[in-house]
């Protein structure tokens, strides 16, 4: 679920930032207001990042020089918050395993969430104490900064190309920058596919089911992004979609193993605490039961006096 909250999260931001720029859908015959919000983002990251990529495209030269510029521009930052990403893959396969042996206890309280809705404040707030007594955060392994980092980066190469002529009329193998392209974007489509099909190896079941939006979800939203708007973007998830694919391979078969091994030493030394049993469920459960059979018999034993009163003043009236 955490993951699902992350996935949705990510999405609301780009899209956010895709809206920001939408609205230049010419090819280079636009100059950016000098005020408002296209002027501030286009000032701040935009135009920075049109100068580094003809300069780079100047440097290499030929037709294809554009599409190494945004190449070398994406895997630069991709490199720098590659880090960043996998400590926080790290945290969150740490808060996976943990949250796998607090399952069994969690199950419980699911499971009485079923049965019986008028005690759903009592069983979250000791669903919440699971996770205190046992030092874990409900919402550990979460991160937004290595998004955040690369989302005025994917804004800016819109920019770029979409402010620039020269750019605009540029071209990588053939394939225009200024307009989408669906090749970037199904290749594009097809990494984060891969990467989320790795994402699914070593781990239970029932986690599976809870990736699974995220799985299709990511590659889905990419393959959109990338046919709505310029090849450029398009290229820029390409180029992320391979980093993203090797993150999930250091992260799969480097990182789980040695978390695991981790989490194994600490749970040794600090073991699982029980909060909650099956014995405790049923008496919070049997509680309400017997508090709702306590209030029925309130309200007949009411409904008895109110009639006896009733009948009572009818007597003395006919007296």
């Amino acid at each position: 679920m955490k993951k699902i909250k992350y996935t949705i999260t990510s999405a609301l931001i780009a899209i956010i930032a895709i809206i920001t720029t939408a609205c230049a859908t010419n090819t280079g015959n636009w100059t950016p207001p000098l005020v408002g919000p296209y002027a501030w983002i286009y000032n701040l990251f935009g135009h920075p990042l049109q100068n580094i990529m003809l300069h780079v495209s100047n440097l290499l030269g030929g037709t294809n020089g554009a599409g190494w510029a945004i190449i070398i521009i994406t895997f630069v930052i991709q490199l720098i918050v590659l880090p960043l990403r996998l400590s926080s893959q790290s945290k969150m396969i740490k808060q996976q395993e943990k949250t796998k042996r607090l399952q069994p206890q969690l199950s419980l309280i699911q499971a009485a969430m079923k049965k019986n809705s008028n005690k759903q404040m009592q069983l979250s707030q000791l669903q919440m104490k699971i996770y205190k007594d046992n030092n874990m955060s409900m919402i550990g392994g979460m991160g937004c900064l290595p998004l955040l980092i690369q989302l005025p980066i994917m804004i800016g190469i819109y920019q770029a190309v979409a402010y620039s002529k020269t750019l605009a009329s540029s071209s990588f193998m053939g394939i225009s920058l200024s307009k989408p392209s669906i090749v970037f974007a199904v290749v594009a489509a097809i990494l984060y596919l891969i990467q989320g099909y790795l994402s699914l190896i070593g781990i239970s079941e029932q986690q599976k089911q809870t990736m699974l939006i995220t799985v299709i979800a990511s590659p889905l939203m990419t393959l959109v992004f990338s046919i709505m708007y310029s090849g450029a973007l398009g290229l820029y998830f390409l180029v992320g979609g391979i980093v993203i694919v090797i993150q999930q391979l250091i992260a799969t078969f480097i990182l789980m193993p040695k978390v695991r091994a981790d989490v194994d030493k600490e749970l040794a030394k600090h073991p699982i605490k029980e909060v909650i049993n099956q014995a405790m469920i049923d008496q919070i459960l049997n509680e309400s039961s017997d508090q709702m059979s306590q209030n029925k018999s309130d309200e007949i034993t009411n409904l008895h006096e109110q009639l006896r009163k009733r009948n009572s003043g009818k007597q003395n009236r006919n007296k």
